[in-house]
């Protein structure tokens, strides 16, 4: 055991597990090597160099294979940060492995994945959690406690919309967004339905429209400049979402659009109508515009955890299980946002409506007024 483990036994601390070291684990090791109750104690990746990488630039006192990771006795929660085509089969091995387990989204790349993973846990006496966490962030926070004041009277409709021209302008290495379980639906419309359950609650039934502009795509960014890309997912999806409280939303999600001035979320309400800030994010900003206002209004933001905070949904989870209450980032909703992404392709090539057959409890709130990383009244 190392001296850094064994100090996180002694302390009390859980011992944490990365598995894929790519771009998002130095985002996920900053913020967990900054609270004391969690203690990374391990990371493993395909490539050997990236887990040496991670490990020497966070202090992660081992840096191995990813089986031997998930079997080693210092490891309490795997953090599952591999590419979504193998998010199922890593957490799986997990889970066998007697390991509670938290991985980036999505949960699967198909519902009936999801399922399994989330009847393994149970079977197990396990945990298991998902992206995103921002909807634990003080902007969507503060939009749930104005909703559940009735700061817009009740919540009748939703516009939610991701629209860009794409990743092939920026990212190195775009074509994983045009593969099977990637697309605008799967890469991005994970925030914006979190976000929508933790403010709507679970959804109802979905139906879409779908297409694919382009069959190929130029990137433009380096250092492919140039080079064509195949694409194998719809490229720009309209999608309209019963939700069972009785709100109905419309999502949009598309990596076809140049130019747009949609905000990311509006919430509308019988008395007025709330913006919500960028789902991607943690912080603000958040607006506000009444019947009878003659111009928005920005609200304060009433909550914390408004910086970069991507792992807390993580040390949510860990505490969680040592209080024995339920999680927010729950795989239970993680796995209903997966329904909906798989069911918004299918009711496209159907052309019909999609009732959910899962359902998750929406999100507890959190109450306003706390410090960062700090999820319930002490």
């Amino acid at each position: 055991m190392s001296p850094r483990a064994s100090q996180a036994r002694v302390t009390g601390a859980t011992g944490i597990g990365i598995v894929g070291c790519g771009v998002i684990s130095d985002v996920y090791a900053a913020k967990l090597s900054s609270l004391p109750d969690v203690d990374v104690v391990a990371c493993a990746d395909l490539v050997p160099e990236r887990a040496r990488e991670l490990a020497g630039k966070h202090g992660i006192p081992l840096a191995l294979e990813p089986e031997k990771l998930i079997r080693h006795p210092d490891v309490e929660v795997v953090l599952n940060l591999t590419i979504p085509a193998v998010h199922a089969q890593i957490a799986a091995a997990a889970l066998e492995a007697g390991k509670s387990v938290y991985g980036e989204k999505p949960l699967a790349l198909a519902l009936a994945d999801g399922v399994r993973l989330l009847a393994q846990a149970r079977a197990a006496g396990l945990r298991i959690g998902c992206a995103p966490d921002t909807f634990l962030g003080a902007g969507i926070q503060t939009c749930r406690k104005l909703i559940d004041d009735g700061a817009i009277g009740t919540p009748v409709a939703a516009n939610a919309f991701f629209m860009s021209p794409g990743p092939e302008r920026w990212h190195p290495r775009p074509q994983i967004f045009y593969q099977r379980g990637a697309g605008p639906v799967f890469d991005m419309a994970p925030y914006y339905l979190t976000a929508l359950i933790a403010l709507l609650g679970p959804a109802r039934r979905i139906t879409s429209s779908a297409r694919i502009t382009h069959a190929r795509r130029e990137i433009t960014s380096q250092p492919l400049r140039g080079t064509l890309l195949d694409v194998e997912v719809p490229t720009h999806v309209a999608s309209v979402i019963d939700f069972h409280a009785g709100p109905v939303a419309t999502l949009v999600t598309s990596f076809d659009v140049q130019v747009a001035r949609a905000r990311n979320i509006e919430i509308y309400g019988t008395e007025g109508t709330l913006a919500v800030p960028d789902p991607n994010t943690f912080g603000g900003p958040v607006q506000i515009r009444l019947r009878g206002d003659k111009d928005w209004s920005d609200v304060p933001l009433t909550h914390a955890n408004a910086a970069q905070s991507r792992g807390i949904g993580l040390v949510e989870m860990v505490r969680a299980l040592r209080a024995g209450r339920p999680q927010r980032a729950s795989g239970e909703l993680a796995c209903h946002v997966l329904e909906l992404m798989e069911d918004a392709i299918v009711a496209s090539d159907t052309g019909r409506h999609r009732n959910t057959t899962t359902r998750c409890e929406r999100p507890a709130p959190l109450a306003p007024g706390l410090p960062d990383d700090v999820f319930e009244p002490g």
